[in-house]
């Protein structure tokens, strides 16, 4: 990337022939002629060959697209240097009509640019407009949410994007369990009679794969669900109240969003699909998948869907498929010829699953824990995945081969007692030395202590000291969805629970940075890899707090914008949110610039440490217009 030198000697050169002091405006001039040149030239070429592009859709095109969208950040920000303001411009708000929207699931211009086949529901950012320079706006009903754990139960309406007709259509288990009163949803809560539906449902899952009740899922190695299609929520919900993790994930829909809703009672989730692509986690991920009439029609593509799964489970981990379209007779799926499950099973036989159980609507698979079942000849129609074929995860197509098998992660989860680690050997797995591990947690451990006293209003009040001891601290369930948008071994998260704070934490692992975050989910911990010169899959308001260690460091070393990242953490994070950044004292000095442009309180904390490191700690205010 060309770099603009002021003190260089082209630029001495220019001040002789045009005088002393050029006025600014005639730079500025020609540094617009060069850029408009510059993207002339680029549409020119672009257009020969988009046709080739959508059809093929190589790197080079979002290679191309990041460079193209980092000349455009380097000529705002030259304009704003030659412009010799003082306060940087703020930042407009955003039209009502993207109030609930989420960049890169756009699918009236995926129709466009020729995806079909439910393909267009997918995400596309590299078809997507590029990202507008402003603040998406709160709903005009929008309120605060409920502190946890009344936010569970209680919503405000005019937070999410849902239509009482919507409501009222609503048929599944986990969707009958709210109410539609005024200006709020209420959910049943545990105690309700309508929630025990749940309740028992979870039971007779327990019951299925050999346990006396659910709360003897731990015991069985069960510490991490993904639940496909989780409706609004309720069985998460009662999961979690079983010291669970469950990650709900379902696709982008422009109303009445299951994640929306999730998100909003405090539940972890996030957009994703399994149309064509791999879900951003690495094999060997979930203890189980769960599937309650989630849409999909797991027999299509030759098992594509169902092999995914396979990628995504533990070894001795389950498959849950409640579905009451399939009504069998008898204890056999072979029992009822030509039904839809029927497909299904005899490409399980091939995976090496085994049916479990089957008992009214739900039927449960269990992946088998002998990695040497795939290679006996059993599943000679399923080949196993070349050597590092499935080592990146990060919405690459859909894989028609068994992967894992050779990982050294390759651990039946019921051998394993707790989602915590509790031997050096289970970390060394990872490729991480124990020591650096535990240090790193106990790091974390006074690390959060310093950030709790650093979240209150008092720190933008104008007394000279932050807060100390002998100020209040903040409530324990002031937060709840937590983001870690650099996540590195999951120490955050970690120290959350140490403290017992009643949050949840989304691990964000970025791509081009190691891989962790297999040990953050062999923790029991949720995460998920992303890049971060995109868009976050999450719709708007989502999150109470966003917490950044080096990540800028990283963004800009891969040259993406760090003025489009804050206004993606702007986009995701609630109204009187928090931002927590550490990184070194010129890239925060930058952050505090921007975070002045999209009307961030801020304030910068000198570590005290002697090093070049500093905190940025702002708070989102709410604006109304």
């Amino acid at each position: 990337m060309l770099k603009l030198d002021m003190r260089s000697p082209w630029f001495s050169n220019l001040s002789v022939i045009l005088g002393p002091r050029p006025p600014r405006s005639w730079l500025l001039l020609c540094l617009i002629i060069v850029l408009v040149v510059i993207a002339l030239l680029g549409s020119s070429s672009s257009s020969a060959f988009d046709a080739v592009t959508y059809a093929a859709r190589p790197d080079f095109y979002t290679n191309y697209r990041r460079i193209r969208e980092q000349a455009r950040n380097d000529y705002l920000e030259l304009r704003s240097l030659f412009s010799g303001a003082t306060h940087p411009r703020e930042f407009s708000l955003c039209g009502r009509e993207i109030e609930n929207s989420v960049p890169c699931y756009n699918v009236s211009g995926n129709l466009l640019a020729g995806w079909k086949d439910g393909e267009e529901f997918d995400r596309h950012c590299e078809v997507s407009r590029e990202q507008q320079r402003c603040l998406v706006r709160p709903p005009k009903d929008y309120k605060i949410p409920m502190r946890w754990p009344a936010g569970k139960d209680v919503i405000w309406s005019g937070n999410v994007k849902i239509s009482k007709d919507q409501f009222l259509s609503s048929g599944s288990v986990t969707k009958r369990l709210m109410l539609l009163e005024e200006n709020q949803i209420a959910f049943y809560s545990e105690d309700g009679l309508i929630y025990d539906g749940v309740k028992d449902y979870s039971r007779q899952i327990a019951e299925m794969i050999g346990l006396g009740n659910d709360y003897e899922f731990l015991e069985a190695g069960v510490h991490t669900i993904l639940d496909i299609g989780c409706g609004f929520g309720s069985f998460g919900a009662h999961l979690l109240s079983l010291k669970l993790m469950a990650v709900c994930i379902a696709a982008y829909e422009v109303t009445g969003s299951q994640v929306q809703l999730a998100l909003e009672r405090g539940l972890p989730a996030i957009i994703g699909n399994f149309v064509s692509r791999q879900l951003p986690y690495p094999s060997l991920s979930f203890d189980m998948v769960h599937c309650a009439q989630c849409g999909i029609f797991w027999e299509k593509k030759e098992g594509m869907f169902l092999i995914e799964v396979d990628r995504l489970l533990k070894p001795g981990g389950y498959f849950v498929l409640t579905s009451p379209a399939v009504q069998p007779h008898g204890n056999s799926l072979n029992s009822k010829k030509g039904s839809i499950l029927t497909p299904i099973e005899e490409f399980t036989q091939k995976l090496c699953w085994s049916l479990l159980a089957q008992q009214d609507e739900t039927f449960i698979w269990q992946k088998t824990g002998d990695a040497q079942c795939y290679i006996s000849g059993k599943q000679s129609a399923v080949p196993l995945c070349k050597e590092g074929q499935d080592a990146q995860s990060y919405y690459q197509p859909l894989l028609p081969c068994i992967s894992g098998t050779a990982s050294k992660r390759w651990i039946p989860i019921q051998n394993k007692s707790s989602g915590s680690f509790r031997s050096a050997a289970e970390i060394e797995v990872h490729g991480v030395h124990p020591d650096d591990f535990f240090d790193d947690l106990q790091n974390w451990k006074s690390v959060l202590r310093n950030y709790w006293s650093l979240l209150t209003p008092l720190i933008f009040s104008d007394h000279p000291k932050r807060p100390g001891d002998e100020d209040p601290l903040p409530p324990y369930n002031m937060l709840r969805n937590v983001m870690d948008m650099n996540a590195h071994y999951g120490g955050l998260n970690a120290a959350f629970l140490e403290a017992k704070k009643s949050v949840w934490v989304m691990n964000v692992v970025p791509t081009g940075t190691r891989n962790t975050l297999p040990l953050i989910l062999d923790q029991g911990f949720a995460g998920v890899l992303h890049d971060w010169c995109e868009p976050f899959p999450t719709y708007p308001r989502t999150y109470d707090m966003l917490h950044a260690k080096g990540l800028f460091s990283h963004l800009t070393s891969r040259g993406c914008s760090v003025m489009n990242l804050f206004l993606e953490m702007d986009r995701i994070l609630r109204p009187e949110g928090w931002v927590i950044v550490s990184d070194e004292l010129g890239l925060i000095e930058k952050a505090r610039s921007l975070a002045t442009q999209i009307r961030w309180e801020a304030r910068v904390i000198d570590l005290q440490n002697g090093g070049d490191q500093r905190l940025l700690v702002c708070q989102k205010p709410y604006l109304r217009k």
